[in-house]
């Protein structure tokens, strides 16, 4: 292996990459929180990759996203970095979309993860887990209603994963191409949703009032 080997020229575009200071664009209202754009780092990569020698192919097969970084110099050295392939899913657009929307985002998941960039995690962000815990014990007294039972069972859920469940929602509804698209998204996940209402009244206004905002910006139907 060369002197100037891949790795040590994909580690000298990580440092120079943090030194650049790149902005993220992106911004997620609801959750409270910005992250980077594909468009935010690729032209900026594309320079120092191609100043150090090194090229990044992306490719994608059934079942995994791969991206390679090449040494331009000696090409028989790469690095290759890998993701399972999950497809995004939006219930009333075309397949065509879903799979242009899958190629985005596992792009730069994978560019993420070869550069390390840190992106924000909505699990260490949510709320205490302290919260929900006292309404469980309240709802579980009554045994007697017949709703007692499921409701504490309900509230047994985790406040982070329901929050985690939220902004999934709300990513997913930022893409819906109309009023029945996101008519449609709801009523798949309304059993999630009640449980969410029941459990978690801060989480369930939220997205609530996301899908309020979302449904005024789709104009009528």
């Amino acid at each position: 292996m060369s002197a100037n080997n891949v790795y040590k020229k994909l580690q000298a575009v990580r440092h120079e990459f943090v030194m650049a200071n790149v902005k993220k664009t992106g911004k997620n209202k609801f959750a409270g929180y910005e992250y980077f754009e594909l468009g935010d780092f690729i032209p900026t990569l594309h320079r120092m990759f191609d100043a150090v020698g090194l090229i990044g192919v992306v490719g994608f097969n059934t079942t995994e996203a791969k991206l390679t970084v090449y040494n331009s110099e000696v090409p028989e050295e790469s690095i290759v970095f890998t993701s399972p392939l999950v497809f995004a899913s939006n219930p009333k657009g075309q397949a065509i979309q879903d799979l242009g929307s899958t190629h985005t985002y596992m792009r730069r998941y994978l560019w993420l993860l070869a550069m390390e960039i840190t992106e924000h995690d909505s699990v260490d962000s949510s709320a205490p887990s302290n919260k929900p815990e006292p309404k469980a014990e309240v709802k579980a007294e009554p045994k007697a209603e017949p709703k007692a039972e499921p409701k504490a069972e309900v509230k047994t859920e985790k406040p982070e994963d329901q929050a985690m469940f939220v902004t999934k929602m709300i990513e997913h509804a930022l893409i819906a191409e109309d009023r029945a698209g996101l008519t449609d998204l709801w009523k798949s996940n309304q059993k999630q949703i009640d449980i969410l209402k029941s459990g978690n009244v801060e989480q369930y206004t939220k997205l609530q009032q996301a899908f309020a905002e979302i449904k005024t910006n789709l104009g009528e139907a």
